[in-house]
């Protein structure tokens, strides 16, 4: 039989853990994923990425994988889930699965018990040899599974603390002690987001050798077919009109289909994907999430990175940071000065749409996971959409939400484009990085609270069905590293003018808060959000943002992009859209090149080297340099148009 490079891996990780006679199988190695999606973004507060059976209600494609048994014997089988639904002491438990051996089901039903990640005794069963498993989900309403591990000794219980867990994991699965190497660069930047991707991109056209790590499969981040939301900010602004080149090589452009939840293809992740790779001095980590850093003094030496679906780890060493991760996790890491919102925070976003199953062009657009059968019910005319009772979700059923008669959310127009636009939101008194699977979980029951209600309640939409949502959370706030400067709400009120200015800004102060016409009875579990409005969150724009607020006060060779840069509470309503984070890692891409070819800090490029950055500044975005002399050429096929 020929094995994929992952069923290889799995194999290889099955005999390494036989003398322990314990066989632990990593949901997220499953050869086939099936229709299960991998998350990653609580990994560091849960131990591990894990599977999502994300169906939207409709039961997802098993993920299936073959794993050696060494030794044929009765074993115990523990698999390492949660009922995500009981923290909110609610009934039913929506994501049920259930896990095949050999194509037999156990006899247990996963996911059905505890608010926690906790291991769930499966009961015990004969095995040995080649053996096949199989998640099978039940529901389509968001089993999750981290682990299976069958246990030779009966009694044997799998450790759950998480320190304890991770270090029992990589023993089990063979996993070598340290990292990998994985090279020493110029620039490593952390965080594939618009800003990361634009900062990667000019760092390695000024000639450095830059490494870019990102988490997902995709470059983007919010921006990105996983989470689509719309890039804004105005770009290419005078008095440095090509700031902002490389957010436009790397951005969709606008057009009638732009805007937020729309179809994938809107996004255009390849264009990213297609300019980094175009850059011969960049390498590209995809996948990887740092959660380790090294450092020496007030020094980042290197980051650690785990592989989110082999658990393997690497370590990129380098002569300068740059943390555009939007949670400052590297900053966080190496000890730098930091921010977080006393007051509560603007919360995430979890984007979704639906369509019309009578309307075919809109079937043969579906991203849906069971578009083929969907396309032979349309096909037969079968185009009622059913929806269950989901007594689990938010109870909307006598609740206004926009979307509902008489109910609209924010610059919304259109009953359909009330659903699922940005303002359903939530986790505005949570923390977004260790609470953010359960603030993604509250957006999904207010999502399926409100279709319950529309469908079984109001009558409406017989036709319809959810569409896509995201299960990826699109976070707006946490962290904030402290720079020289730390930018002021008040700075863009009063139009202060800095020596350093460096990337534009054209946004509102966008502060969202809890709209106080939907969170009637729903204390701490709002989930719909209102922007800030009227003359004193205008400024006059384009107002340039200072350099100063791109670097760490405390950590020297650390730089930042993105939402997690020196700025105030309310300051990061301007600067937190994507055009312009992406305009912050031009500039530090610049910045970084002037550190290495002039033997000087972040702060040392404002102190003796800023004519030199305001002068790259003034150059095109697709320009690359020839040689440490300073000359630039146009890379062919490459440029701003």
């Amino acid at each position: 039989m020929k094995l994929t490079l992952l069923a290889l891996i799995s194999y290889v990780f099955m005999l390494a853990s036989a003398s322990s006679q314990n066989v632990l199988v990593e949901a997220e190695m499953f050869s086939d994923p099936g229709g299960w999606d991998l998350d990653q973004q609580s990994m560091d507060v849960m131990g591990s990425p894990y599977l999502l059976a994300h169906g939207l209600g409709v039961p997802v494609k098993d993920a299936v994988t073959e794993v050696q048994i060494p030794v044929r014997g009765a074993y115990r089988v523990w698999v390492r889930t949660r009922d995500w639904v009981a923290p909110w002491r609610v009934p039913g438990s929506p994501g049920r699965f259930q896990l095949l051996v050999n194509g037999k089901p156990l006899a247990t039903t996963f996911g059905t018990h505890g608010a926690d990640w906790a291991w769930q005794d499966g009961g015990v069963v004969e095995a040995g040899g080649s053996t096949r498993l199989a998640l099978h989900d039940l529901t389509g309403f968001a089993g999750r599974c981290d682990a299976v591990l069958f246990a030779k000794d009966s009694g044997f219980v799998p450790p759950n603390d998480i320190a304890e867990l991770t270090a029992w994991r990589r023993s089990a699965l063979g996993l070598p002690p340290t990292p990998a190497d994985g090279g020493s660069y110029d620039l490593v930047v952390v965080g594939g987001g618009v800003a990361g991707t634009a900062a990667a991109v000019s760092a390695a056209r000024q000639g450095l050798s830059v490494a870019l790590v990102q988490d997902r499969p995709v470059l983007g981040g919010n921006a990105s077919s996983e989470v689509r939301v719309w890039p804004e900010g105005h770009t290419r602004q005078k008095p440095f009109p090509h700031i902002g080149d490389i957010v436009e090589e790397i951005c969709p452009k606008k057009s009638s289909a732009s805007g937020n939840g729309k179809g994938g293809e809107v996004y255009e992740d390849q264009r990213k994907m297609a300019v980094v790779k175009e850059e011969p001095g960049l390498k590209l980590f995809m996948e990887h999430r740092v959660n380790s850093v090294d450092t020496k003094g007030a020094h980042v030496m290197s980051v650690t990175a785990q592989h989110v679906r082999t658990a393997r780890r690497v370590k990129i060493s380098g002569k300068l940071f740059a943390d555009c991760t939007g949670d400052a996790t590297v900053g966080f890491l190496a000890g730098a000065d930091f921010e977080v919102s006393e007051e509560g925070s603007m919360g995430a976003s979890n984007l979704w749409n639906v369509l019309d199953q009578a309307d075919q062009k809109q079937v043969l657009k579906c991203e849906c996971k069971d578009k083929d059968a969907l396309s032979m019910l349309a096909e037969a005319g079968q185009v009622a959409a059913p929806f269950p009772r989901v007594p689990w979700a938010l109870n909307l059923t006598d609740k206004p939400f926009p979307g509902r008669k008489g109910a609209k959310g924010q610059w919304a127009n259109t009953p359909i484009s009330n659903l699922g636009g940005w303002f359903w939101e939530s986790g505005f008194d949570k923390d977004s990085i260790k609470e953010i699977e359960l603030i993604r979980d509250l957006n999904m029951r207010a999502m399926y609270g409100a279709w319950d209600a529309l469908k079984n309640v109001d009558g409406l939409y017989p036709n319809h069905r959810l569409g896509w949502s995201a299960f990826i959370a699109g976070k707006r706030e946490s962290r904030r590293l402290m720079g020289d400067v730390v930018l002021k709400a008040e700075d863009f009120r009063k139009g202060t003018k800095w020596p350093d200015p460096a990337y534009p800004n054209s946004w509102h102060i966008d502060i969202h808060v809890p709209h106080p016409a939907f969170g009637k009875d729903l204390k701490g579990q709002e989930f719909i959000s209102e922007a800030t409005t009227g003359k004193e969150y205008q400024y006059k724009g384009p107002y340039w943002a200072p350099y100063r607020t791109l670097y760490s006060r405390n950590i020297n060779n650390l730089f930042m992009a993105g939402r997690n840069i020196s700025v105030d509470r309310e300051a990061i309503g301007p600067v937190r859209v994507m055009r312009t984070c992406g305009m912050m890692g031009e500039v530090v891409g610049k910045a970084a090149w002037i550190c290495v070819r002039h033997d000087v800090s972040p702060r040392g490029v404002y102190d003796q080297h800023l004519a030199l950055l305001q002068k790259l500044m003034q150059q095109p975005g697709g320009m690359r340099r020839k040689n440490v002399e300073g000359s630039l050429e146009l890379p062919t096929g490459a440029g701003v148009k």
